[in-house]
């Protein structure tokens, strides 16, 4: 039997049957559809035709899905300012994570630059941001100073005993080394996306990758400290390199530069301060407050003028060259010493960005390809690695930057690309009196995000003690076996604790042979129930097939819910606009009535009332047609010449005035001018001409509106009685799964599962207003039978609620 089928729509009446007829009821007919031929096969693969061409080019390609499409009068602006601001935020983060990464600043420019171009032709997310992150940066700076360490560049100071670090020869190996781990972790990518290899992710639960950038976190603050106090402690690698480095660090506190250290924490406060107030006022801000480019240009100006490199020797920049660098090939000879440092790169980095880009895909109703986004990403490495570039991969600050502020594609990453341009043509030699103190107290700060996922503890102690117990043992193997080897460490955890062999060898999801479906035809009391299906699999629900599960479930049930949200979006979007088109044509139509109806009663008719007056006297209120007011004159029907005005009665306490304007003297006029509904003391408002045609529009984007699709599925069953556990990815995506389908009017229903899943459900907070232990049942009869009296059954079957004994329900 396959490990997971869609077998619901059919209920067995079975008959007591005997070995011999249950052999013969029980026999398989021969498969119909043949898998085809090696040698078929390979044909099929490399005939080319028009069609296989387009098709390949356009999935090679993904920009040229939507930028043909693109549409400047409704993406234009937006993608304007959400690439504005997310280039302002580039420049000091690229900056500070080039520190991180002991390279230059000017290289972290030039990373926030050639990536974000490649990307822009081969990623398939819209929202994400490319280019300098943390955890990258910090891992990256682990490798350049184990191979390119500062004993390495010593050179004597003249006659002088005292050796000084030769820092141009130091920084110029050191670009040589992060270049070919860049290369190298980019050539990596895209083989394993080519081989269709994306789904690597899966095994990198949340639980496993929150706490795995928690203690990279941690990796980042001990090696701030040396800019943070002005010190010079050695860099070590390797195991429990942290805690040698951090005990260096502790024994050379008694020689901290006090202007260092207070330039770090004057920055620090202003950044703190700053930012609480960037997000206390957040939602009255079209854009976010660039707290951080204005620290670092309010701290370049008080660092000239004030001398603080001559006067109190602060170490500052330096010389950035402006420019670009032409390409060069990086140092093959590296490869080897750098390899298992590029592969953990490499994973990381898709991990972050994948698990990013779908948060945003499944937020706005689009699909992200996970091949696509590893071939990305691989050639923005390393196509950047040609230029000088360090790793990169999505930032979840910059990446919600370009979402608040509106950002629909990634012309906006073109954008601020172009911002990045110029500080690299123009701006850089600007900065080269930024103390290196400020851009410490940056990463300080912008870790603060980083380090509220230690509350991760808490909430996973309540929910789930096997997620725990996997944060835990990743954050002490990443802060003691260094980032590469506690990912590992924490991976291999991951897999054995879980069980990943043994599950997922049994997991074929009904890809190969006869589905559940094929298999109940074969019985000749076999009757479908219309609208319902159940959904069930073998499995346990976890981090690894958690995703499959998803898929499979869209598959089986024929729904494309993806398309059919964007199609729903786009009515909506279709429809404010045509609300906002139609409220001015009559806003202008209304002023013209009016002066008319004013020239004429100055010549010769009644006082008029304007449209206008008259909704100004009536906000706030909802007075029914029939209820006369105090002085006992009936509002159902004010006349002012060709105007009546109608407020309709409410249906609901809680409901909005809807107002009528009859283009007549007769208030028994059934034609209708137009409608609208008063929100907020707000009126929308529609031109008469343009009813007809929008009165479809008008209504809620349903299933009824659609149109495109029809199904007759309105309810799925998902059968959990094989579920052992459930973990907090799991229970993640059946929150996803509710919320999806509910999209489309589809209702979802949980049955079978056992008391332990029940309460890992409850610990989870899986259950809220939206989905109530209403959608729980013990069996899937019982849920079954809710849905034909909750929803019925399409087509209206006989159907006998209590069955006969021997009746099976699929």
């Amino acid at each position: 039997m396959d490990s997971m089928c869609r077998f619901g729509k059919y209920r067995v009446e079975r008959e007591v049957l005997d070995e011999q007829r249950l052999e013969e009821i029980t026999k398989r007919k021969p498969c119909s559809d043949a898998q085809p031929s090696l040698t078929e096969w390979l044909k099929d693969s490399l005939r080319c035709t028009v069609p296989k061409l387009k098709r390949s080019v356009v999935s090679s390609l993904p920009v040229l899905t939507w930028l043909p499409k693109y549409s400047v009068w409704e993406y234009g602006m937006p993608d304007l300012i959400a690439g504005i601001s997310v280039g302002i935020l580039h420049l000091p983060q690229s900056m500070a994570y080039a520190l991180l990464a002991s390279l230059p600043p000017v290289f972290g420019l030039y990373t926030s630059f050639y990536p974000v171009l490649i990307y822009f032709f081969f990623g398939t997310s819209r929202h994400i941001s490319i280019g300098t992150f943390t955890v990258l940066s910090i891992m990256m700076g682990s490798v350049t100073e184990r191979l390119a360490p500062d004993m390495d560049f010593l050179k004597m100071n003249g006659t002088n005993v005292t050796a000084e670090v030769n820092t141009a020869a130091r920084d110029s190996y050191r670009v040589q080394v992060a270049a070919a781990t860049t290369v190298l972790g980019g050539l990596i990518q895209v083989v394993l996306g080519l081989v269709k290899f994306g789904f690597v992710g899966t095994y990198l639960s949340e639980p496993l990758v929150r706490a795995y950038t928690t203690a990279a976190a941690v990796h980042a603050v001990v090696a701030q400290l040396k800019n943070i106090f002005g010190i010079s402690p050695r860099r070590f690698s390797g195991p429990l390199s942290l805690l040698y480095t951090l005990k260096d660090v502790c024994s050379l506190l008694h020689h901290t530069h006090l202007s260092t250290l207070v330039v770090s924490a004057v920055s620090m406060v202003f950044l703190i301060m700053g930012k609480e107030f960037n997000s206390f006022l957040s939602p009255k801000l079209p854009i976010p407050i660039p707290v951080d480019l204005i620290t670092i240009v309010t701290a370049t100006l008080i660092s000239k003028y004030a001398q603080l490199n001559n006067n109190y020797t602060v170490s500052v920049v330096g010389e950035i060259p402006s420019g670009l660098r032409s390409p060069s090939v990086p140092d093959v000879s590296l490869f080897g010493e750098v390899i298992g440092d590029a592969f953990a790169m490499a994973i990381v980095g898709y991990a972050i960005c994948i698990s990013l880009g779908k948060t945003f895909a499944l937020k706005h109703g689009y699909k992200v390809d996970s091949n696509q986004e590893l071939v990305a990403l691989g050639l923005s490495n390393t196509v950047g690695g040609f230029f000088q570039c360090f790793s990169v991969c999505s930032s979840m600050s910059r990446s919600l930057v370009h979402e608040t502020t509106g950002g629909k594609t990634q012309v906006a990453a073109v954008v601020s690309s172009l911002i990045v341009l110029v500080a690299i043509l123009k701006l850089g030699p600007l900065f080269q009196e930024l103390p290196k103190a400020v851009l410490g107290a940056i990463v300080f700060v912008n870790l603060k995000g980083m380090f509220k996922q230690y509350y991760d503890i808490v909430t996973l102690w309540r929910s789930s003690k096997i997620d725990l117990v996997l944060w835990l043992v990743t954050w002490v193997s990443t802060l003691l076996l260094n980032l590469d080897l506690g990912l590992a460490a924490s991976v291999t955890f991951a897999l054995v604790t879980y069980g990943l062999f043994l599950n997922v060898a049994s997991d074929s999801y009904s890809q190969r042979g006869k589905t559940m479906i094929e298999r109940c035809s074969s019985f000749g009391q076999v009757r479908e129930i219309p609208g319902i299906t159940i959904f069930r699999s073998s499995a346990t629900l976890y981090f690894a097939n958690a995703e499959l599960y998803l898929e499979a479930l869209k598959e089986k049930s024929g729904l494309d819910i993806s398309k059919m949200l964007i199609y729903k979006r786009r009515l909506e979007a279709k429809q404010k606009r045509r609300e906002r088109r139609a409220e001015r044509r009559a806003k202008r139509q209304a002023k013209r009535e009016t002066q008319a109806l004013r020239a004429a009663a100055q010549l010769s008719g009644p006082p008029v009332l304007s449209v206008e007056e008259e909704v100004s006297s009536w906000k706030g209120t909802c007075i029914d047609r029939n209820v006369p007011d105090q002085e006992g004159q009936d509002w159902s029907e004010r006349e002012n010449g060709t105007v009546f005005v109608i407020p309709t009665t409410l249906r609901k306490p809680d409901d909005n005035c809807r107002w009528e304007y009859l283009k007549s003297g007769d208030p028994d006029c059934t034609s209708l001018g137009w409608i609208s509904e008063l929100q907020d003391e707000d009126s929308t408002t529609l031109d008469s001409s343009s009813e007809d045609t929008l009165s479809h529009d008008l209504e809620r984007v349903s299933l009824g509106s659609l149109g495109k699709w029809t199904w007759d599925i309105h309810s799925i069953i998902l059968d959990l009685s094989t579920a052992n556990f459930i973990d907090i990815v799991g229970l993640k995506t059946m929150k996803n799964i509710f919320h999806d389908f509910s999209e489309i009017d589809v209702d979802i229903y949980i049955a079978g599962c056992q008391a332990t899943v029940v309460e890992q459900l409850e610990l989870g907070g899986f259950f809220s207003q939206t989905i109530t232990k209403r959608h729980l049942f013990a069996s899937v009869h019982d849920a079954v039978l809710y849905c034909l009296d909750h929803r019925g059954a399409t087509l209206t079957p006989r159907y006998e609620p209590s069955l006969k004994s021997g009746t099976v329900l699929f």
